[in-house]
Parts: C-alpha cells; sequence; structure tokens
C-alpha cells in the first residue's frame, strides 16, 4: 500500500509539473508579443495588441540603420560605391554575418544588401562606424533620430538588435520608422525588396518571408534573438492604399509569417469597407502651426465629456483656413460657442513671450473628412482626463492630389509640456505624437488607434 501511494504521490507532482510549465509557456510567449497594421498614408491604427509596450526589436533595430544610412546618402555623407573598412570590432560581431574580416573592405551598397538580406551584423556596425566616430555613439544617434521621428519610447544601444537589455522599442514605434522608410526614401525603399543578394560567390536570401508571397508586399525587415521571438516589419500595397504591419513574439518564423499575413488581410479589407476614401497626407510641405494667435474667426469651445458633439462649422471662414477652437472645460456635459479675443486682448509682452515658445503641438490624427477630424478631438478630450483642458484645437485643412484631407491638432504648448501631455494621452490608450516647430509633416505622422 505505501508503495501504491509513493507511486500514486510522484504521479500527481508530475502532473502539478506539467501544468504548470503548460500554464507558464503562454504566459511568457504572451509577455513578448505585439502587434499593430498601420495605414501608412495617414498613419490610422486598423488594429493593434500592446502596442505600445517596451520589447526588443532585435534585427528590426537594422531599418534604423538603414534610415541613417539613406539619409547619409541623400545628403551627400555616403556613396553607394564607396568603400568602407572593416574594423577589429566589426569582424568580430556575432552572427548572422557577411564574414567579414579585419583590414578588408565593403561598399556602402553591398553593406546594405547584407543588411537587408542575410541581417548581418558585421555590415552593420562597418555603417555605423563609417557614420559616427563608434557604434555608440552611432546608436545615440539613432536614439535622437528616433526622437524626431515620434518615436517616443524607443531606445537603441547597437546598430545590429544583438542582445542588450537597455535597448527597446515598441510596435507602435516600428510601425513608425517603417512607414518614415517608404515615404522619406522613396528613391531608396526598393532596396527593401531584395529577395537574393550575392557576395564573394556566396548567395544570401532574404529572411521575409512574405515577399513573392504575400500579394502586394515589398518588404521590410526581419528579427530574432531568443529574448524578442520572432519579430518582423513588413509592408504591403494594394491598389491606392498601403499597410505596415509590425509583430513582436512570432513562437516560430513561419507562425509569425502566416500570422502577419493574417493581420495584414484583417487590415485591407477594413480599410476598403471603412476608409475607401482615405486621403494620403502629402510630406513634401511644411507643417503650418497656428500660434493661437487671436483673429476674427477665432472660435472658443467647451468640448463635452459626457457626450460627443461636433465641432460647430464656421460658415464665415474660407474653407482652406485652419479651423482654432479652445477646450476650455472637458469635465462638462455642454458645449457652448464663444467668440475669440481680438488682437487688442493681448497686449502683454509676457504674453507675447509666452505664445512665442508656444509652437509645439500634438496630432491625435489626419483624416478625410473635416467632421471626422473633430468627431476625434471630441473623443480624445473626453478622455483625455482633463490634462487638455485650456488647449486649442487646430483643424487644418490641407490639399493631396486635389482631394482635401483634415489634421486633427491641439496646439500652444511648448516642447515639455508637448511631450507630457502626449505621454498622458497614451497612458489613457489615446493615440497621439509630437509636431516640432516647422516639422516636415511625412504621411506617417497621422496616428488614429481604431482597435
Amino acid at each position: 500500500m505505501t508503495f501504491w501511494r509513493a507511486r500514486f504521490s510522484v504521479l500527481i507532482a508530475s502532473l502539478l509539473c506539467a501544468l504548470i510549465t503548460l500554464a507558464a509557456l503562454p504566459h511568457s510567449a504572451e509577455a513578448r508579443y505585439a502587434s499593430i497594421v498601420m495605414d501608412s498614408r495617414t498613419g490610422e491604427v486598423l488594429y493593434s495588441r500592446n502596442a505600445d509596450d517596451l520589447l526588443y526589436p532585435a534585427s528590426l533595430t537594422k531599418i534604423m540603420t538603414l534610415y541613417m544610412t539613406f539619409d547619409a546618402l541623400e545628403r551627400g555623407k555616403l556613396r553607394l560605391s564607396q568603400k568602407l573598412p572593416v574594423s577589429a570590432r566589426a569582424a568580430g560581431q556575432a552572427p548572422t554575418k557577411l564574414g567579414l574580416r579585419k583590414g578588408e573592405s565593403i561598399s556602402v551598397q553591398d553593406a546594405m544588401f547584407g543588411l537587408i538580406t542575410k541581417s548581418a551584423n558585421d555590415a552593420a556596425t562597418v555603417l555605423a562606424e563609417a557614420m559616427a566616430q563608434s557604434e555608440m555613439e552611432f546608436a545615440r544617434m539613432m536614439t535622437a533620430k528616433a526622437r524626431s521621428l515620434g518615436m517616443n519610447r524607443t531606445t537603441f544601444r547597437n546598430a545590429s538588435g544583438l542582445p542588450n537589455r537597455h535597448q527597446k522599442s515598441t510596435a507602435r514605434d516600428m510601425a513608425i520608422l517603417g512607414a518614415a522608410m517608404i515615404h522619406d526614401f522613396p528613391q531608396y525603399y526598393h532596396y527593401m525588396s531584395l529577395e537574393e543578394f550575392d557576395y564573394k560567390g556566396t548567395a544570401f536570401k532574404n529572411h521575409n518571408n512574405l515577399l513573392g508571397k504575400y500579394n502586394g508586399a515589398d518588404g521590410i525587415k526581419t528579427g530574432y534573438i531568443r529574448a524578442s521571438g520572432f519579430n518582423l516589419v513588413a509592408s504591403a500595397k494594394r491598389g491606392g492604399n498601403r499597410l505596415i504591419g509590425v509583430v513582436f513574439g512570432g513562437r516560430t518564423a513561419k507562425t509569425r509569417d502566416t500570422h502577419m499575413a493574417s493581420l495584414l488581410d484583417r487590415g485591407f479589407e477594413r480599410i476598403e469597407a471603412i476608409y475607401p476614401t482615405t486621403v494620403p497626407t502629402p510630406f513634401d510641405k511644411p507643417l503650418r502651426i497656428a500660434l493661437g494667435t487671436p483673429h476674427e474667426t477665432d472660435t472658443e469651445i467647451e468640448v463635452a465629456a459626457t457626450t460627443q458633439v461636433p465641432l460647430p462649422v464656421q460658415s464665415q471662414t474660407s474653407d482652406n483656413a485652419s479651423r482654432i477652437y479652445r477646450i476650455s472645460d472637458v469635465n462638462r456635459s455642454s458645449v457652448s460657442v464663444t467668440r475669440g479675443s481680438t488682437p487688442a486682448d493681448d497686449n502683454s509682452g509676457f504674453e507675447m513671450d509666452k505664445a512665442a515658445n508656444a509652437r509645439w503641438a500634438i496630432q491625435i490624427g489626419a483624416y478625410s473628412h473635416k467632421t471626422t477630424a473633430q468627431d476625434q478631438i471630441n473623443k480624445a478630450a473626453a478622455q483625455s482626463g482633463g490634462i487638455l483642458e485650456g488647449r486649442r484645437i487646430n483643424i487644418e485643412k490641407a490639399i493631396s492630389d486635389g482631394k482635401p484631407f483634415y489634421r486633427a491638432q491641439v496646439i500652444g504648448f511648448d516642447e515639455t509640456e508637448a511631450r507630457k501631455a502626449c505621454s498622458s494621452l497614451a497612458a489613457q490608450r489615446v493615440s497621439c505624437f509630437v509636431v516640432a516647430p516647422d516639422l516636415r509633416l511625412p504621411s506617417y505622422i497621422a496616428q488614429k488607434n481604431n482597435s
């Protein structure tokens, strides 16, 4: 009897261990999973899950290395045919790599192709050292560039994505970077669809298995380290619609690719059904940020917190002008409209100095219809917990391909205020990004969370 009791106890213990292990595996995988699907032209988020969780980007880091390389090429700092020296540090990078040796050289183009296809870590370091005094310095430059693009949660520590516990990003930030790559460097983006690269007699195939297999896929980059799982930023274009998809934490390359294809399919179905008239945001014009200077057509508005009431349309104002309103109290449930102040009301030098510094904005999105932009501002204000109280709203009209679209912005911040406001909105699950004065506004800049 004692024998059978002992065997029964061992069996129960084994079953408990197995159950604990099985329960832990999905949790671990879920902890590093994130995804997002974004309309690359408007930045509208069609689907997201854990999109702002800080995770390991792995070789998605190389997208920024390539972005910086394309920027250097455009500014004449590098040439495609230029030979770059291979340092001992570059040659000593862990796989995957091209097998570069200390003292030899590689062209900028070949180094780029090595990143795009083989995801070569040695080539990434070569490019980094060509653009900065060291890879560490280059990583700081990468992080600074990320901030300027609106990637507010990303920190880079190397050019390759090799393991570093401080190197983190988010699915949303990587979608922004992917869209920036497409729209800022169309003359180089086509390299991201390179399926095979021959280097010194060896053929390196692109790890992005969606190329040539998924309808419309034309880039961008895969990534993997043990801590991250299988990552992918992908872009696909069908008709006039281009989507950016990001997946972090796939269990295998195959399941990641299958999941990405499913997400993109859902994204195309949604954008074609719900946003058939989406208009791209032009990226060749500087953003004009209203400073909140009072004029005759300014209108102040109290935005409802419990009801979403469209902002009033000002028929007496030219339709080409920006619509400027004020959020005066997001806690009230009624909407009232009053005339704005006149220039004579503001005669304080202090107020003018303050206005001169308050040239930063946050943007909620860019939309095909003015009423949609107004509704989204109302929604953001209602969900903001009062952090937008007293701020001005700018519904700015712009034209692309002969069609209008409307930017939904909250204006009149200094830089610190804008970044704090955006962080607070993100905590409330309201998508936004910071817009600097005179920023050129590419299409990825508009973000709206429809997940």
